[in-house]
């Protein structure tokens, strides 16, 4: 991969037009991106909408209607709101072909002396003191979002085996290049990994794609690391759904859930 695609995962190349790196690539094909990937690029279209400072992103809902290809993008949005709450409808178009579709929700921030104090509930233990890097049985380690543009540090259970568990994770390069990484872009990011940190089924003989990634969010995370704290439920008739607390090192700021498609690989092949 040439140095200049090591250091973001996107590049604007127009007024909508992205053009996508290797580092956007996901575990399943090597030619399809990891939903994290254009998550946090939809959440970036929809904060430029805005434009200004004070507007918070309360929601976001996105559909990947198809696999989203490493290629060029290009990006149709639409908005609307009032004075408090805005909304931006977001079309991530590869040629002609609609690959996905997003919802994101920005709500204006206004500060209010709130007594008690909030309490936020558990957190997990700090990045600081995790090391171990997500690796999960049967993934290739390829030059990808998941296992290059992401740093990731496991916080609670273990990605090597089934059953719930927790990781930070940071972006490690810009998602776009050129433009800082804002909070919105760190969370959309990392929301994505919720399915394939909490697998119940070992994904050298299944897949667990989602169709969807929904994210509500409380408050915005404070530092480079969000936390993903993720369960999984995998049912014999090929459905599944991962649901996710989402932290920073302050405590709960969301939550996050995916709707997933489960299949044999030789079914498939």
């Amino acid at each position: 991969m040439p140095q200049s695609e090591q250091l973001y995962v996107y590049f604007w190349q127009g007024e909508g037009d992205v053009l996508s790196s290797p580092l956007a690539r996901g575990p399943w094909s090597e030619t399809a991106q990891h939903g994290g990937a254009p998550a946090a690029l939809l959440a970036h279209a929809a904060e430029r909408m805005v434009g200004e400072p004070g507007w918070f992103l309360s929601r976001m809902t996105m559909e990947l209607l198809r696999p989203v290809p490493v290629a060029p993008l290009r990006i149709v949005a639409t908005a609307g709101g009032g004075r408090s709450v805005q909304r931006a409808g977001l079309s991530l178009m590869a040629g002609q072909q609609e690959v996905a579709r997003a919802v994101a929700v920005m709500m204006r921030e206004e500060a209010l002396d709130l007594s008690p104090p909030r309490t936020d509930g558990p957190g997990l233990p700090p990045p600081a003191d995790c090391s171990e890097p997500v690796r999960i049985p049967g993934m290739p380690e390829v030059p990808s979002f998941h296992y290059t543009a992401m740093e990731s540090r496991c916080a609670t259970g273990s990605v090597r085996r089934p059953g719930p568990a927790a990781v930070w994770f940071r972006l490690a390069v810009p998602l776009v290049a050129g433009v800082p990484n804002s909070p919105a872009m760190r969370v959309m990011a990392a929301a994505d990994f919720g399915n394939g940190i909490s697998w119940t089924l070992p994904p050298d003989r299944f897949t667990f794609v989602n169709t969807d990634l929904t994210v509500h969010l409380h408050r915005a995370p404070v530092g480079e690391w969000v936390g993903v704290d993720a369960t999984t439920v995998m049912q014999p008739h090929g459905v599944g759904l991962t649901t996710a607390r989402l932290l920073d090192e302050a405590g709960p700021i969301g939550v996050a859930m995916q709707g997933l498609v489960v299949r044999s690989r030789a079914a498939a092949a």
